[in-house]
């Protein structure tokens, strides 16, 4: 432990009060644990401070808040200057903060050593101003001697990371606050454009194109069951696939391209139906033969340890967990002490943790299976940061899953860490692999050969503790054996069925959250450690939504990226983009200046780059309604309007002769004409009702993705995101209206649910009538009862639903189970059905492994199956509950004077907000007098 550094420190002195903050109160429970008396460890959650949003603009300070570049929180005139304030809902944290400073000898700030722990650490040093001795605690796991380590040898903060960070943050407050209003103006409210975001979107977009264009082609080949006649341990039979016609090869799926066409004609036969079936019929009486076996050795390495983007990617092919979930479960796994730092580029092991890796493999799986010597992994990431370990488990000596006491999420994602940990120190896995080619010649002359492969793995190695999964469901895993019968070349072969197979080209597959992970990092876009944000952003904001797996981009996403390919070109770029995050590498290692580089990136160089002010100046040439229309085919066009997208069929003349609104969950490439006429047969939406007397608002009728609905079109400029958001008022129509029918009457009285049926004079709670998803019901605080039918929702009166209430709800037979409330689907965990039951403490959501209660507040017939999924993780990565302990009773503790003045002085402080004003243009000089001033100020004090 570093000395005290209280001055004068002898014998008789009191001990050191050492203030330690971290990131979350998860991780401060856990150090604390492990440090013991004399330090206070709390939280900042999260960051403190930020750039000024909308809900912070109060807190700028009245001289910044006047002038024009307040909005950004970015003066652009004068070397990007910035105004930091405390982050909305974080001004009692800080207080609470500074009050524990006041009682602290010294400051050890503990969060994570990366550029956003870094500069969260600087944060917290300007905000608090602390008198006292700061020291930079860094760590990569929480364990007791990764602690402990950490106290005893503390550093300064890193301000070349901080500057990094910081022009980082500045870049896409840029981005983001320029480009945004373009959309806005453009498309519709909502919208956001985003360094990284807006490049992911495109890349979505593009594959959807792809698949839009592409054109499938048939084609034929065949396959063969040859039997050797040897009885035997081997294989008697192998099936094999038709190579070639006449010395030349068969057309497979790769020789077409997109438009399916083939690549090189007369380079291979394309056989169709009719050819193929021919040759069916002329190889019936052939006799065939080997004409070859090739055998080579195969050999297989294991997969390096995680990193943050494999983690995820193989997370979301075993576990089915999406990249967001996945790093929360992991940061459970790493503050509780299970797992080393889960936001790394690095594949590397240290010394202990290859020493503990190959431990247990000689105790779990033996010798024969460790290699006589450690396997180093070098990371192959551009810029990657090597300040960290690999993903693996934490501690000198690792902890098997089922020695954790780890449950659910939590315990198969440690499970995932571990196993891929472990097998990186394992043996080879080796065997063979063979090639056998039969010859024959048909009736008409024509020679054919058929091929089949196989592989024997005769020495598992790794594979025996882990093998990796495959983006493609079709793909072979790397354990998998074909065996094949023993032959030779010239041995005869009796071909017992010979058929004919057609095959169709497919579309390019749609990214998942894994493919698209890989590509970015691929692409060197962006850094691993926001991928799970990023995909979780362009989610939220209507970019892209899951069909399964699969990123389905929406129209918007469309309208959006097209805006930005012809007008912004050079930010939606992969290659500028890759540049911009190598630029920033480079600032972080000292080789490169920030506010050179943020001059160049937003007034341009005067000759090869435009800069960001002049691209958002000039917005003459952006036509709203080119961007946000695309031609569907046979005179349909496509629009994405302020409420959605729609189809427009346009007449002779130019006008639209026909509309009708497109389902939001409809994917781009399943938009073809024939569907498009569909659209337009079916009742028509999106209809003016008329003017609401009470508001003013015009009332429209709808179609959307649940049914048809009515809603309001608030007024222009009402927001729509933030603390201030207003939702428009909505009502689904009833099953017996239509669209063409409804009026404005009755759209009024549906707007109006729920209806308020009464007071329950026996609980005083509020009985309403309502309409859900599910058909319409009662309810009563988390009680509700299903109606008959939907009229009884504004004719029932409060006696008849006391009545109802009165009624025990329907229960089977003794011994027997209770039919469920509700059924979902499989879930996507444990593969079981999802039912809500009613329970002892009320309805609860299971699978048959876990349950949890209905929340509070949420009627069963409003639960969706999406909701039903998230509760289930949500308990899985909680754990069992604790058992619960007696109670001890505690007393008050005495005020003394000095409680008391801290008191009064954090009461005087209360609802005072401290704006801290920063720059990025310090130079390199001025940045290290401040870091050796510092140094200087921490050794006195010691």
């Amino acid at each position: 432990m570093p000395p005290s550094s209280k001055a004068g420190s002898g014998a008789d002195a009191p001990p050191a009060r050492r203030l330690v903050i971290v990131e979350s109160p998860a991780k401060a429970k856990t150090i604390k644990g492990y440090l013991g008396p004399g330090y206070v460890v709390e939280a900042s959650v999260g960051h403190i401070r930020d750039l000024p949003t909308t809900d912070t603009k109060h807190k700028i300070p009245a001289a910044v808040a006047s002038q024009p570049w307040a909005r950004l929180g970015v003066d652009v005139d004068h070397d990007f200057e910035t105004v930091y304030v405390v982050s909305d809902g974080k001004d009692d944290q800080v207080r609470k903060l500074k009050q524990l400073l006041k009682e602290a000898d010294e400051l050890y700030l503990a969060t994570d050593e990366d550029r956003e722990g870094e500069a969260i650490a600087w944060h917290l040093e300007q905000e608090l101003k602390p008198k006292v001795p700061v020291r930079r605690m860094v760590f990569h796991e929480i364990t007791r001697d990764a602690i402990q380590r950490a106290v005893a040898n503390p550093r300064q903060i890193n301000m070349q990371l901080v500057s990094a960070q910081e022009t980082r943050r500045v870049l896409d407050r840029l981005y983001g606050y320029e480009v945004s209003p373009v959309l806005w103006r453009k498309i519709t409210n909502g919208t956001s454009a985003g360094r990284v975001q807006s490049v992911a979107t495109r890349l979505v977009v593009e594959r959807e194109r792809e698949r839009m264009a592409f054109v499938p082609a048939a084609y034929w080949d065949l396959t063969a069951l040859f039997d050797t006649r040897r009885d035997g341990d081997d294989p008697r039979t192998m099936n094999a696939r038709l190579a070639s016609v006449g010395g030349v090869r068969v057309a497979q799926g790769r020789d077409f391209g997109p438009d399916g066409a083939l690549k090189a004609r007369g380079e291979v036969v394309h056989l169709d139906e009719e050819a193929a079936r021919a040759l069916v019929a002329a190889l019936s009486d052939t006799e065939f033969a080997v004409t070859s076996v090739e055998r080579k050795p195969y050999r297989r390495s294991p997969y390096a340890p995680f990193r943050t983007t494999t983690l995820q990617q193989e997370a979301g092919r075993k576990l089915g967990f999406g990249a967001q979930r996945t790093m929360q479960v992991a940061q459970k796994l790493y503050e509780s002490g299970f797992i080393t730092y889960m936001r790394t580029d690095s594949i590397t092991l240290s010394d202990t943790a290859i020493a503990a890796a190959r431990t247990q493999v000689r105790e779990l799986y033996g010798a024969q299976y460790l290699p006589d010597a450690p396997r180093k992994y070098e990371s192959k990431v551009k810029n990657a940061q090597e300040a960290h370990e690999a993903i693996r488990p934490s501690g000198e000596s690792f902890r098997t899953p089922a020695r954790t006491g780890l449950t659910g999420d939590e315990f198969r994602l440690y499970e995932l860490i571990w196993m891929r940990t472990v097998a990186s120190q394992m043996k080879d896995a080796t065997g063979h692999s063979v090639t056998v080619r039969v010859g024959g010649e048909a009736s008409d002359g024509r020679a054919v050969e058929f091929t089949a492969s196989g592989k024997i793995i005769s020495f598992h190695g790794f594979l025996k503790a882990y093998v990796e999964g495959s983006d493609d469901p079709d793909a072979e895993l790397d354990d998998r054996e074909r065996r094949l019968p023993a032959v030779d070349e010239g041995q005869p072969l009796a071909a017992t069925e010979i058929e004919a197979e057609g095959h169709s080209t497919k579309a390019p597959a749609r990214y998942t959250e894994a493919s698209l992970i890989k590509e970015l990092e691929e692409r060197e876009i962006g850094r691993p450690s926001t991928y799970a944000t990023i995909i979780n952003t362009i989610q939220q904001r209507d970019y892209v939504f899951k069909k399964g797996t699969a990123l389905v981009p929406s129209f918007l996403a469309f309208s959006v990226v097209g805006l930005l390919e012809k007008h912004f070109g050079s930010l939606v770029d992969y290659e500028f983009t890759a540049r911009m995050e190598q630029d920033l590498d480079r600032i972080a290692r000292g080789e490169a200046e920030p506010v050179p580089w943020l001059k160049r990136f937003y007034f341009g160089d005067g000759d090869a780059l435009e800069g960001l002010k002049a691209l958002v100046t000039d917005l003459g040439g952006i036509d709203a309604r080119e961007v946000n229309t695309f031609p569907v085919g046979d005179g349909i066009m496509l629009r994405v309007g302020k409420y959605g997208p729609y189809v427009e069929r346009i007449g002779p003349d130019g006008v639209a002769a026909a509309r009708a609104n497109v389902p939001e969950d409809i994917a781009p490439d399943e938009l073809t004409p024939e569907f498009a006429a569909e659209l337009f047969s079916r009742p028509s939406g999106d209809r003016e009702l008329g003017i609401d007397p009470s508001t003013g608002y015009m009332i429209v009728a709808k179609d959307g993705r649940y049914g048809p609905y009515v809603t309001e079109i608030l007024p222009e400029g009402t927001p729509k995101t933030g603390k201030n958001a207003v939702k428009p008022r909505t009502g689904s129509l009833f099953k017996d209206m239509s669209l063409d029918d409804v009026d404005l009457d009755t759209a009024l009285k549906l707007m109006s649910l729920p209806r308020v049926v009464g007071v329950d004079p026996n609980t005083d709670e509020e009985i309403t009538a309502q309409n859900g998803r599910y058909g319409p019901y009662l309810r009563r605080g988390t009680d509700s009862r299903s109606l008959e039918d939907e009229e009884q929702i504004f004719t029932i009166t409060l006696d008849a639903a006391l009545a109802i209430y009165a009624q025990p709800k329907a229960r089977g037979a003794r011994g027997t189970a209770k039919p469920p409330l509700r059924a979902f689907g499989a879930d996507p965990v444990s593969g079981k059905p999802i039912t809500v039951k009613e329970g002892r403490f009320g309805p609860y959501v299971t699978d048959g492994e876990t349950n949890v209660t209905v929340p509070r507040g949420t009627a069963v017939e409003e639960l969706t199956e999406e909701r039903a999924v998230e509760l289930l993780a949500e308990k899985r990565a909680k754990g069992p509950a604790p058992k619960k302990r007696a109670a001890k009773k505690s007393v008050p503790a005495k005020k003394t004077a000095s409680t008391a003045k801290a008191t009064a002085a954090a009461k005087k402080s209360a609802g005072k907000t401290v704006v801290s004003k920063s720059t990025i243009s310090k130079s390199a000089a001025a940045k290290s007098a401040a870091a050796k001033n510092t140094a200087a100020k921490n050794a006195r004090s010691s």
